[in-house]
Parts: C-alpha cells; structure tokens; sequence
C-alpha cells in the first residue's frame, strides 16, 4: 500500500454553493452533513461504511439513522467507481463524496508537482556549492520550451475570444501559467468574456493573464445561461427546466443539468454519468 503522504487540513467551502444545495434540509440534517464531509476529507476521501456514518454522527436512535440515510443518499455516492477501485466483495456499502475526491485529488497533484519541482531546486543547490562559497540561488528547472509552447497554443485555441497579440499572451502565460492545466485557464477566460458585454472593454489575453485574473473567484463562477448556450451551440436542443435540471435533448438521447451543481455537469438522464462534450 502506497504511503499516505498528503493530509490537507483546510477544506475550502463556497458558501453560497453550499447554502443552495442544503437550503431544503433541516438543522440537523445539515450538521449530520457537515460532519460526514469533515470526517471524509480528514481521511483523505476514502469511502466509508453506513455504520461508521452512524458513529461519526454519534446516532443513537432510529430517527438519527434516518437522517443520515437521506444525507447519505443526496450528497453521496455509493459502490464501486473508477475513481475509487474495488474495495472489497461488498463494497456497495461504501460511501464516497465525488468533488471531495476531485478536489484531493487535484490538490494532491498539485503539490506532489510543487515537492518535485523544490527538490529539483535543492538539488541543484547541492551539486554547485561547496565549503569554500557561497551556495548559489537555485534556478528552477523550467517547463521544456516545446512543451510550454504546446500548452499555450492548447489554451489559445479554446478561446472563444482571441484579443489582443497572441505573441505577448504566450509570454505571459509562461510567466504565469506554467503550472496550471490549459483547458481550466481557457475556460476561466471564457467566462470572464462571457460576462462583459461590450467586448470593446473586454481585457487583452495577455493582461488578463499578467493580472491573474484567473485567481478571481467571480471568473471562476459559470453562469447557467452562458452553459446552454454553448450546448445549444454544439447542438442540444435545450427542452427546458423541470425542478432544479435543465433538460436537453441531441440525437434521440436525453440529458439534464442539474442548476445546484457549480461546475454545471451535463448528465445521461438514463444513468446520471458525466457525458464529456
């Protein structure tokens, strides 16, 4: 078994994501779930049982039981997944939380990529000082040139928008995004252009990056009109709402998105799996 290496003590909570999924549920309700994805993202996003929900919420009656059911049943997933792996041979009983795991995961990515590229730097230092100098500054190892090259034209052709010089983006997308993942910077733009509607006051590419605005939690909320549109673009046929889904339909097959959702999923309605577009 692989050590575990990466324990993250601070969960980041988007209140006003979390208020809208959980405004239906009562007091209790809501602390039995705060306590359930508190004790999941302590250890790491592992899967646990139904008994061991009830221990986390210190259940000592039927009624509390219930109430954990419910909880468990709309926030959570339950068996095997591709993300998750086999457990054991009855591992429908296990309960695993799908953006805790997504964001452990990226975190855990994130910093593993951090530990390599300081202990590159370290060795570095290492290798060219000795007793009798003064150890030098290390100089990072950078992104392969091709390589970065590669991830700025990636991120260049997702853009709805292409203003400003394409030569100074490039640039300062290597200042600035070299470690970041060029389809997120892409659509992180492409929401900031979506919510500026005389595009003449629409930022150049290249300032946007300098700025980091990518970094601005408003760039980082997808609007659910801008959602149909692109898919009404890629042709969907948008039905309309029905509760909290906005429904779709595209070669005899349906799909939903549900609006609570922040990262707006468009889902199979017969299966509820993410469907990639």
């Amino acid at each position: 078994m692989d050590k575990e290496i990466n324990k993250f003590h601070a969960l980041q909570l988007f209140t006003d994501t979390f208020a809208a999924e959980t405004v239906h549920l009562t007091n209790e309700a809501i602390g039995i779930y705060i306590r359930l994805i508190c004790f999941c993202w302590t250890k790491n996003s592992k899967p646990f049982t139904t008994e061991s929900a009830y221990r986390i919420c210190q259940c000592k009656s039927e009624e509390c039981k219930v109430i954990v059911d419910l909880v468990l049943n709309e926030f959570f997933k339950c068996g095997d997944d591709a993300n998750v792996g086999v457990l054991n041979n009855d591992n429908e009983n296990y309960w695993w939380h799908k953006r805790l795991t997504a964001e452990h995961d990226y975190l855990t990515a994130k910093y593993k990529a951090r530990s390599e590229a300081g202990r590159k730097g370290g060795l570095a230092k290492s290798d060219n000082a000795s007793s009798k100098m003064i150890a030098p500054i290390p100089i990072p190892n950078p992104i392969p040139r091709k390589n970065m090259q590669l991830m700025f034209d990636k991120f260049w052709s997702l853009l709805d928008i292409k203003k400003g010089s394409k030569h100074l983006a490039s640039k300062k997308y290597a200042l600035n995004c070299s470690d970041m993942i060029p389809e997120e910077v892409a659509v992180s733009f492409n929401r900031y252009a979506s919510t500026v509607k005389d595009k003449e006051f629409l930022a150049h590419v290249s300032t946007w990056i300098n700025q980091r605005r990518f970094e601005d939690e408003d760039n980082n909320k997808p609007d659910i009109n801008n959602v149909i549109s692109r898919l009404i673009k890629l042709g969907y046929h948008h039905v309309g709402k029905n509760g909290t889904f906005e429904r779709f339909t595209k070669k005899g097959k349906n799909y939903k998105i549900n609006r609570l959702d922040k990262d707006f999923m468009i889902l199979d309605d017969e299966d509820d799996k993410v469907v990639a577009i």
